[in-house]
């Protein structure tokens, strides 16, 4: 059974920061290409940023290229999301996916979510 469990979420003042983890289980990590999205108040889900398998590929969103990092431990089978100088847009639930497919925004899995909030 494939699961993703994201933790890490929270409330964070505004240039705070934050680190997401997503933990996968019953699939080939490694093989994997992993993803984080998130999902404002009355918005569609957006891609954040996404990691090849070895950690070499690498895309973020423009919206927070410089701010926040993937990066990935297949030893841990888990992904990370460095989240730094944040601001009160970037509230959101923050989901992990999985798959081939996750550059083009449609992962095989995702995960359940984790509720990030920006806010003073």
């Amino acid at each position: 059974q494939v699961q993703l469990v994201e933790s890490g979420g929270g409330l964070v003042q505004p240039a705070g920061s934050l680190r997401l983890s997503c933990l996968a289980s019953g699939f080939s990590f490694g093989d994997s290409s992993m993803a984080w999205y998130r999902q404002a108040p009355g918005k569609e889900r957006e891609f954040v940023a996404a990691i090849g398998n070895f950690g070499i590929a690498l895309r973020h969103a423009d919206s927070v290229r410089g701010r926040f990092t993937i990066s990935r431990d297949n030893r841990k089978n888990t992904v990370y999301l460095q989240m730094n100088s944040l601001n009160l847009e970037d509230t959101a639930v923050y989901y992990c996916g999985a798959g081939s497919k996750v550059w083009s925004g449609n992962p095989d899995y995702w995960g359940q979510g984790t509720q990030v909030t920006v806010s003073s």
